[in-house]
């Protein structure tokens, strides 16, 4: 089996539609794949719509959170969608991206950056989870930087940049807390992705584990060999479940699905634990709660 439990659509930052998304999915030759947009469960009724026979869909969700200051990304999967506290939480969370949004491309513009927030809403588009990507993008479009990567940089919009600006984010150990109330298991999105800004310590992610943490994202291509391996150690000492996944984008990024894979075993121990939902193979088997955005 090749399973792929990290992927985005046009319902938070990615480029593909969650239909176009399931379908790449299954050319790509994937058995199964998670739709984990940024605080939303927006794209999984049309996702499951679409689903080509032959192909799994992990239902989840990318929450944002922080931890000692750091800024993280925390995979919530197969959760019971119509939770109340934790929907409630993805409504504050997806809520305060817009305001969050503005203000960065004010702080561009002052900056003698001319982008404009309508465009960058447009990106987003009408459903989307607005988010810094589509800033980038925006940025790309003006000739500012080369590539989406380009303008997560001190310089520009990467953490502490000086056109970055904080947003309402879940503390890590309440969001793998309230993950589980939902029925659902947690894991530790690119935890060591330096290059994407400060990151936790091996403290903080045995402080995890002891709170509750299901897996820890391994293989992903912001970890290097020896990052990868440091990983894969930890894992096994703080009795995590170590995944893989693309953190597939469409265009907006490199990635392609399934270039990095999660172990059958692995991902038959994650849906073993959930109890909010299951892995869907038709949309007869979309959870409740899940067919409106929350």
């Amino acid at each position: 089996m090749r399973i792929d439990l990290h992927a985005h659509s046009t319902a938070s930052d990615g480029t593909d539609s969650p239909a176009e998304l399931v379908r790449a999915a299954a050319a790509a030759g994937l058995d199964v794949v998670a739709l984990t947009d940024h605080d939303t469960v927006a794209g999984h009724a049309e996702a499951l719509a679409a689903l080509p026979p032959g192909l799994t869909l992990v239902t989840g969700t990318e929450f944002s959170c922080r931890l000692g200051g750091v800024s993280l990304h925390m995979l919530g999967y197969l959760f019971d969608p119509a939770e109340p506290v934790l929907a409630r939480e993805r409504e504050l969370l997806r809520d305060d991206r817009v305001p969050r949004a503005r203000r960065m491309v004010e702080l561009l513009r002052e900056g003698g950056v001319e982008i404009d927030f309508e465009r960058v809403r447009e990106l987003a588009g009408p459903d989307g989870s607005i988010g810094r990507p589509h800033i980038a993008t925006a940025m790309v479009e003006a000739g500012v930087v080369a590539t989406v990567s380009d303008a997560f940089t001190p310089e520009w919009i990467g953490d502490g940049g000086r056109a970055h600006t904080g947003k309402h984010e879940l503390d890590a150990v309440e969001a793998v807390r309230r993950i589980h109330a939902a029925g659902g298991v947690a894991v530790f999105a690119h935890p060591f992705a330096a290059s994407r800004g400060p990151i936790v310590t091996e403290a903080d992610l045995a402080a995890l584990a002891e709170a509750g943490l299901d897996g820890v994202e391994v293989d992903h291509l912001d970890h290097d060999p020896a990052t990868r391996d440091r990983l894969r150690s930890l894992a096994k000492e703080l009795d995590l479940l170590p995944t893989g996944s693309s953190d597939y984008h469409g265009a907006r990024k490199t990635a392609a699905l399934g270039d990095c894979t999660t172990d059958p075993a692995v991902y038959e121990a994650l849906v073993a634990r959930a109890t909010g939902a299951r892995p869907a193979t038709t949309a007869a088997d979309l959870p409740q709660g899940a067919e409106h955005p929350a």
